[in-house]
This record gives structure tokens, C-alpha cells and sequence, in this order.
């Protein structure tokens, strides 16, 4: 399940930078739930181990933390932050 909560809290100057449309704001979140159950499911059968689906999101995020200064700094911020939110979490892996 999805849950922003998880993903950290935004510094003033990255909400005012940090603008979406509700089109993009739900496609967003419909991709995150889908693909937090594709991970999931792929646990479930056996198809993935929990340390890469955890090893998935960690270079996800690490993705994010290291981009390039290209002018979206603070889209990657929070998109790392929702990411290392979803890992605390345990959201994307039955933790047993």
C-alpha cells in the first residue's frame, strides 16, 4: 500500500518547487502502488529475494541522490526521500 507519510518531509523551498498537475499526481501514485505490488508479488513467488528488491530501491534512490544538477534538485530530493520513506517503511517487502 501506498503510504506518503513514509517518504519524508519537504524543506519550505522544495514545496514551492514542487509543483504537479492531478493527471501527473495520480499517475504517479498508480505507478508506486503498481509497482510496490509487482515487488511484492515477486517476493511472494519466490522470484526475487528480499535483499534485491531492497537492493532495487536503494539504487533507485541512489539514482536520485546522484543525479545530475540539471535544475529538478528538488524533484530528486524528494523522490530519493519517498524511496528511502517506502525502504523504513518495509512497504515493497513482507518483512517476516
Amino acid at each position: 500500500m501506498f503510504r506518503p507519510e513514509l517518504g519524508g518531509t519537504l524543506v519550505p523551498s522544495m514545496k514551492a518547487q514542487l509543483t504537479m498537475t492531478a493527471p501527473n499526481d495520480i499517475a504517479g501514485t498508480a505507478a508506486l502502488a503498481i509497482c510496490e505490488s509487482l515487488l511484492l508479488a515477486l517476493n511472494d513467488h519466490k522470484i526475487l529475494p528480499e535483499r534485491e528488491i531492497v537492493g532495487v530501491l536503494k539504487d533507485a534512490a541512489a539514482a536520485h541522490e546522484n543525479a545530475p544538477n540539471d535544475g529538478k534538485e528538488a524533484l530528486n530530493a524528494a523522490v530519493a526521500a519517498l524511496i528511502n520513506g517506502i525502504l523504513a517503511g518495509g512497504n515493497s517487502v513482507r518483512r517476516r
